[in-house]
């Protein structure tokens, strides 16, 4: 009995202070919430129609992607129609703005013709196997080469005249006006849309959307650059369209005569590769560019997770400072290690030499917490606020109940003449029913208030369950073998435990 009591409490202290040593070693500790380390908190407003279910996916859209983003503990609230993201101690801002802000329309668009910005007039001019010029003002545009033949038009159309030399001759080909939407996101009309640098494209109707693309999207690197491979849907509403479109760019069909598509997202072109083959059949695109690795990965996830089916506008960006989260963690922790003492005063003059019993269990359960809080900040991102550190505190209070109502039951058992060795088993026993009742409650109430609250008050409900089973751990383990052991030394027989004689005369 003696031995496996010993292998008990040696075997949890041992795997405790190793979990502790090794979250110290590898650097984990508890991350801290935007209220104790600072961050942004960013307001967004929806613009145009929307319904009350869209705002609810957009809300969990948002939330995905900011979770993608590793932000700790993040919280993504409701006020009214306005949706907060607090985002915690983030190291780049406007990345995170960026992901954020974004609405991930994703629109495939036929390529008609690519060009640059001219800089130096008031003109965008599209350069092909014609001259495009889409003025911004009324004044003429000379030609300024051979072959290059302007014309002033009106903003909203593209005159598409070219000069062809055929056996000496010059003969003009006029191609009809081509009109072009005002509305660079009007997916059932031309447009010009700006792309990297200043290279602009003259783009068709949209052939498809992002609909096209699976939630399965990543990047990675071939031949030396990032590229982000996406899946395609299977049937009508996947590869049907998405081939359909692939066909005619690559026939160098009047509708897409330079054979690329521009993958436009959210009104920009961020890549338009030349196609290919006409059918796909791997069921993968690979999305090429001039990618950075943050680009790239930014992307994915916002192919992976879908359009936000409402439209926002960035009303506020705040900087948060930690510095009255601190002062008040400060204060709490003052204030908590003052009652924690006191509890512990209360524990000599009443409960005596037991009291050893409590400090080790307090110390255990302090090292496994941190330990437990550590490691899920590094792998999951969660993050200690000053509502979590009020649920730690709180369960101290449950841990202190958990000494009581055992010591209470073998000091009965003592003040009935039982002796202090027969009656620590028995007293546990019974005890641990009262325990266990005690703390299913209380991880019942923290379960009920993380499903159904939202923000800080979640973060109290999930540090109050982690220390009410952290509680349960402690008592069994390390309580009870403990007390078990010490009832069975010399340091106790002929001494009044409790305030109660043990009946037991040294030998």
């Amino acid at each position: 009995m003696v031995k496996r009591l010993s292998i008990t409490i040696v075997s949890t202290v041992v795997i405790i202070a190793a979990a502790l040593i090794g979250n110290i070693v590898a650097g984990n500790k508890p991350s801290l919430g935007l209220d104790l380390q600072g961050g942004a908190s960013i307001t967004l407003q929806p613009v145009g129609e929307y319904t009350a279910a869209a705002l609810e996916k957009a809300v969990d859209i948002i939330e995905r992607r900011v979770n993608s983003l590793g932000v700790a503990e993040p919280e993504i609230t409701r006020q009214g129609d306005n949706v907060v993201v607090n985002l915690p101690g983030v190291d780049d801002q406007q990345r995170a703005l960026d992901i954020i802000g974004r609405q991930g329309e994703v629109l495939l668009r036929p390529v008609l013709q690519v060009g640059t910005t001219n800089t130096d007039a008031t003109t965008t001019t599209v350069v092909d196997a014609g001259s495009t010029t889409v003025p911004d003002s009324t004044p003429d545009a000379q030609p300024t080469g051979p072959g290059d033949a302007r014309r002033s038009v009106p903003s909203t159309t593209i005159d598409d005249s070219t000069t062809t030399t055929v056996a000496g001759d010059s003969t003009t080909t006029t191609v009809p006006q081509i009109a072009v939407s005002n509305d660079p996101n009007d997916p059932t009309a031309n447009a010009v849309l700006q792309g990297d640098g200043d290279t602009v494209f003259l783009v068709g109707p949209a052939g498809a959307s992002g609909q096209v693309f699976n939630n399965d999207a990543s990047a990675d690197i071939t031949t030396g650059n990032w590229v982000v491979t996406v899946g395609l849907r299977k049937g009508a509403l996947g590869e049907d369209v998405w081939n359909a479109l692939t066909t005619k760019c690559f026939n160098r069909e009047p509708t897409c005569p330079t054979g690329q598509i521009a993958i436009v997202l959210d009104g920009k072109v961020i890549s338009a590769p030349v196609v290919q083959e006409a059918v796909f059949t791997g069921g993968n695109v690979q999305i090429t560019g001039d990618f950075s690795e943050t680009e790239a990965r930014d992307l994915a996830k916002i192919l992976e997770f879908g359009a936000v089916p409402v439209r926002f506008e960035v009303a506020t960006v705040q900087t948060v400072s930690p510095t009255l989260g601190g002062d008040s963690l400060r204060a709490a922790l003052i204030s908590g290690l003052i009652g924690v003492l006191l509890v512990i005063l209360f524990f000599f003059f009443y409960y005596r030499l037991l009291t050893i019993v409590v400090l080790g269990g307090l110390v255990v359960s302090g090292a496994l917490l941190w330990s437990v809080i550590s490691y899920i900040s590094r792998t999951n991102g969660l993050a200690l606020t000053l509502s979590g550190a009020a649920g730690i505190i709180v369960s101290i209070g449950v841990t202190v109940d958990s000494y009581v109502v055992f010591f209470e039951r073998l000091k009965d058992d003592l003040h009935a003449g039982k002796s202090l060795r027969g009656s620590a088993q028995r007293s546990f026993q019974a005890a641990f029913r009262t325990i266990l009742a005690a703390d299913a409650v209380s991880f019942l109430g923290a379960l009920v208030l993380w499903y159904l609250t939202v923000g800080s008050v979640r973060g109290f409900a999930f540090f109050l369950g982690l220390s009410t089973l952290s509680d349960v751990i402690v008592a069994y383990y390390f309580t009870r073998p403990a007390v078990l052991l010490l009832s069975r030394t010399r340091l106790l027989r002929g001494r009044k435990v409790l305030g109660v004689a043990t009946g037991e005369v040294a030998q």
